[in-house]
Order: C-alpha cells, then sequence, then structure tokens
C-alpha cells in the first residue's frame, strides 16, 4: 500500500498497538498501521461524508473487523488508555487544542499541525510532555512538521519553541527556515528596529 510521505512520517513515528487517529480523512494511516504494523486503530471525523470514504476504504482492504470507526468530535466518548498513541493531523493548533485541553490523555501523541507551532509546542509542554521527535516534509511544493510528544518534563529556549529543538538539526529545514525568515525581514522597514532585530535574531539562531 502506497501513503503520503507525510502519513508515512507519521506512520514510522508510531509504536504502540492501539492507535485513536483523529481527524482520519479517508483513512489510509489506518489501514497502512493495520496491515503492516499490526496496530488496532480507531479511526475518528467530526465529518460523516468523511467517515463514509474512510469506511469505503476499509472495506477494499477487508478489514471492517480490524478497524473501529466513529463520527465524534475530536476524542469524545473515547475510552483511552495510557499505552495508546493519539494522532491528531490535518487541522490547525487552535482545534487540535480544544480537543486535548482538560481531557485524560495518554502517554504519546503524535501532531501533524498546518499552523502556529510554536504555541503548540508550548501547550504540549504545559499539559505535561515533552518533544521526542520531530520530521519535516515537502510533499508537492507543500512543507509538513511532524511532532511526536511524550509524557515528561523539560524545559526549552524560545528558539526551541519556535524551531523545534529537534527539527534546528535537519539542515533541509533550516535552510527551508532560514530563506522563509529572510524574505521575511527584507519587507520589514528600516524604521521597525524591534521586528528587524527579532528576525535578525532568528536568521543569527538558524545559522
Amino acid at each position: 500500500m502506497k501513503i503520503s510521505k507525510r502519513l508515512q512520517a507519521i506512520a514510522d513515528l508510531v509504536d504502540t498497538k492501539r492507535v485513536i487517529d483523529v481527524g482520519c480523512d479517508h483513512g489510509y494511516l489506518d489501514i497502512y498501521l493495520t496491515l503492516y504494523k499490526d496496530c488496532s486503530c480507531i479511526a475518528t471525523d467530526i465529518s460523516s461524508n468523511a467517515m463514509a470514504s474512510c469506511i469505503d476504504n476499509i472495506k477494499k482492504y477487508h478489514l471492517e473487523n480490524k478497524i473501529s470507526v466513529m463520527v465524534t468530535d475530536g476524542i469524545a466518548g473515547i475510552i483511552i488508555n495510557k499505552d495508546d498513541t493519539i494522532v491528531l493531523s490535518g487541522m490547525g493548533t487552535s482545534t487540535i487544542m480544544n480537543i486535548l485541553k482538560d481531557k485524560l490523555l495518554p502517554d504519546k501523541i503524535i501532531i501533524s499541525s498546518h499552523n502556529h507551532l510554536e504555541e503548540l509546542r508550548r501547550f504540549m509542554v504545559s499539559i505535561g510532555y515533552i518533544i521526542d521527535n520531530e520530521i519535516f516534509i515537502l510533499e508537492r511544493d507543500i512543507s509538513y512538521i511532524i511532532i511526536k510528544f511524550i509524557k515528561g518534563k523539560k524545559a526549552y529556549n524560545d528558539y526551541e519553541y519556535l524551531l523545534g529543538p529537534i527539527m534546528i538539526k535537519d539542515i533541509n529545514y533550516r535552510n527551508y527556515m532560514l530563506n522563509k525568515y529572510q524574505n521575511i525581514l527584507t519587507q520589514i522597514s528600516d524604521q521597525n528596529v524591534d521586528m528587524k532585530n527579532y528576525y535578525l535574531g532568528i536568521i543569527k539562531y538558524l545559522k
């Protein structure tokens, strides 16, 4: 079964036998994890239309008896075990935080958010997680960052929250972000000294 680079990166980070895939979309991650990593998956989505597509794909692979499906808001109504992994992918940080806050959560959570990653990292640390791994993917000219959080306590500096303490070691990611912030810097007027100095600090850190 061929899946996208993004989904493959998420699958590679899974090391538990039970996975709750929030926002499962077409269900490809759940199918892959069931076929190749012998996982027990719960595929959830708030959209009944998306879930219909997921169910159709599960049937194509004859996995109706192995993958559970649920139309629900986030993880509402799901019993979470300590040894599970929750996967949240394809949604924004605000939605992810609303799903996770004030919930009983497992030791491992894998997240691929499409915005506000600094805020996401700070939130996850505030609820008792550390950053275990980060993967940077460029696929069809779209960048994705997948972060695996595990239970623990650790202090991070501002640049690590912004750029990722593990991600920064990836030369491709570093060059990508360096180009991004250099472009931003060219658009800031010389009169805005504080803003220029802020981005110059990021660029210096990246270099």
